[in-house]
C-alpha cells in the first residue's frame, strides 16, 4: 500500500453532494485514496456508494464540491474529459457488446491521452486466462463471471490506472470470485489504485487497505484494514454483517 503525505491522492473527494432530478442523494461525501490502494465503499443499498461512482465520473446530475482526480479538478468536466485523466468505471450493469466476440470487445476501447499505455491484448490474457480461452465467443455466450472480467479488462486496455468497481462480484460463482480477487491483488501489485462498491464482504474484507461507511449519503466510518476486527460490531450494526 502506497501512503506517503508527499503524495497527491489518485482521487480526493470533498464535500460531494449530488442529485438526480429533486432526489437528493449525497450530502457531503469526503474520501481520500492514496496512489495504489485498493478502497472498498461499505453500506446497505440506497446509501449512496454506487452514486459517489458514478458523480466522480460525471454522471449524476447537479454535483457541488470537490472531486480531484490525480489532483485535477473535476467536478465541472464532462464524463469523456473526466476519463481522459486516467479513470475507469465498470458499472454494475457491465455493458459488453454482445455481438461482437470477446477478442473484439478487447479491441474496441480507446487509449486514453494519460502518458500510461494500456495493457496489451496478450497481457489481458495473461491475466484472464479464461479470456483467452473464449477469445472467439460470442459476447452473449460467455458466463455471468467471464462476462465481468471482460468488462473490467476492456478499461484496463485504456491505460486508466485509477479503477472504480462496481459490484463486480455480485451473483458470480465462489471460483469466479476467487478469480477477481486474485485479479485485484495482481493489479495492486502492478500500481493501479482501485476503489470497489461491493455488498461481498468477505470478497472485499481481504482486499482492502481502507473501508469508508456510506449511509444516507454522508461517510459515517473510515478505518483502515488493520482496524476491521474490531470495527466488527459497529460494522454488523449498519450492515446486518
Amino acid at each position: 500500500m502506497a501512503n506517503t503525505a508527499s503524495q497527491t491522492p489518485a482521487l480526493e473527494i470533498s464535500k460531494l453532494q449530488a442529485w438526480y432530478g429533486e432526489s437528493h442523494v449525497l450530502h457531503g461525501i469526503d474520501i481520500v485514496v492514496q496512489p495504489g490502494e485498493v478502497v472498498t465503499l461499505l453500506g446497505r443499498n440506497g446509501a449512496g456508494r454506487t452514486t459517489t461512482l458514478r458523480a466522480v465520473m460525471g454522471l449524476t446530475g447537479a454535483r457541488t464540491g470537490s472531486i480531484k482526480i490525480n489532483g485535477v479538478e473535476a467536478i465541472n468536466l464532462s464524463t469523456h474529459r473526466i476519463a481522459h485523466l486516467g479513470i475507469g468505471y465498470c458499472p454494475e450493469e457491465r455493458g459488453i457488446f454482445s455481438s461482437l466476440s470477446c477478442e473484439e470487445n478487447l479491441l474496441l476501447p480507446p487509449v486514453l491521452k494519460t502518458g500510461t499505455p494500456g495493457m496489451s491484448v496478450e497481457e489481458i490474457y495473461e491475466l484472464f486466462p479464461n479470456l483467452a480461452e473464449r477469445r472467439n465467443s460470442q459476447g452473449t455466450r460467455l458466463s455471468g463471471g467471464e462476462q465481468q472480467m471482460l468488462a473490467v479488462a476492456r478499461i484496463l486496455r485504456t491505460g486508466a490506472k485509477l479503477l472504480l468497481l462496481d459490484e463486480i462480484s455480485e451473483g458470480l460463482a465462489p471460483v469466479i470470485v476467487q478469480a477477481l480477487a486474485r485479479m485485484i491483488t495482481m493489479l495492486r501489485a502492478k500500481g493501479y489504485t482501485v476503489v470497489m462498491v461491493e455488498q461481498n464482504f468477505r470478497f472485499a474484507a481481504p482486499l482492502a487497505d481502507r473501508f469508508y461507511v456510506i449511509e444516507h449519503g454522508t461517510v459515517v466510518q473510515k478505518f483502515s484494514s488493520s482496524e476491521l476486527e474490531s470495527r466488527m460490531p459497529i460494522l454488523n450494526q449498519l450492515l446486518g454483517i
